[in-house]
């Protein structure tokens, strides 16, 4: 893999700052949005209604995620519905769980049905996905987003784990595979090689695609000329035994 246009998989930009949204909306290789309640907090939003309203007004040829953040099965529902109707990009994401640990099947199953698209998310297990897959309908397009990088911080490979959930997804084949929560650019190559349909990638994370495919010599001496620059720009000095004054 040496340029992004190599890659099957669609990269979705992950953030909840508008300006850098836009930006990466400028680039033709970025193929939809995500955002939820935690970037949107950090990015001092606050108002959720109105940045949402915001971003669809400029982003409507790709999709953006919006998530629920009731924790009841029924308001999940009625918050579902109401994000969905707010633009016909708007995927709509919904915890596999509540903070009680309880499968939102109900939500998910009765939404899809509903013909919303949803984005199940925070899933780490491949008994979520079968469940999920069983409660999404077949008719409708959805995501299902598997945390591949929450399951590596445990130390964990995912690639496995990404393999047997894309495999359960075939009784779903409008069902999208996302790798969620990446932590370097081999997550990007792991991803497309697993067959996963979606990544997705926040903007610091973006910045490093260019040096796909680099030439590691040329990049061994980048870091050697680094490493001399800062130390001479810093000013440091040895004192050596027996060397001359310069």
């Amino acid at each position: 893999m040496n340029a992004i246009r190599d890659f099957k998989i669609k990269i979705f930009a992950d953030g909840a700052d508008l300006q850098g949204m836009l930006t990466m909306a400028e680039k033709p290789f970025i193929k939809g949005f995500t955002t939820n309640p935690t970037l949107m907090r950090k990015a001092g939003i606050q108002d959720y209604e109105e940045f949402a309203r915001q971003v669809l007004a400029r982003i409507q040829d790709r999709p953006v995620s919006f998530e629920v953040f009731a924790d009841s099965a029924n308001e999940m529902i009625a918050q579902g519905r109401v994000i969905g109707s707010w633009g016909k990009n708007v995927n709509v994401k919904v915890p596999v769980t509540n903070t009680k640990g309880e499968f939102m099947g109900e939500v998910i199953s009765r939404l899809s049905k509903e013909g919303v698209v949803l984005n199940v998310t925070a899933i780490l297990t491949t008994d979520q996905v079968r469940q999920v897959a069983e409660a999404l309908s077949p008719a409708t397009p959805a995501i299902v987003s598997v945390f591949a990088g929450r399951i590596a911080d445990t130390g964990v490979d995912p690639v496995a784990i990404m393999l047997e959930c894309k495999r359960i997804l075939q009784s779903r084949p409008k069902a999208e595979l996302l790798w969620a929560s990446p932590r370097e650019i081999l997550n990007l190559v792991q991803a497309n090689d697993c067959g996963c349909d979606i990544i997705t990638m926040t903007n610091d994370l973006l910045a490093k695609v260019a040096g796909l495919g680099k030439d590691l010599s040329t990049f061994s001496l980048e870091t050697v000329s680094m490493f001399y620059r800062d130390a001479q720009a810093a000013g440091y000095s040895i004192r050596v035994p027996g060397a001359s004054a310069a």
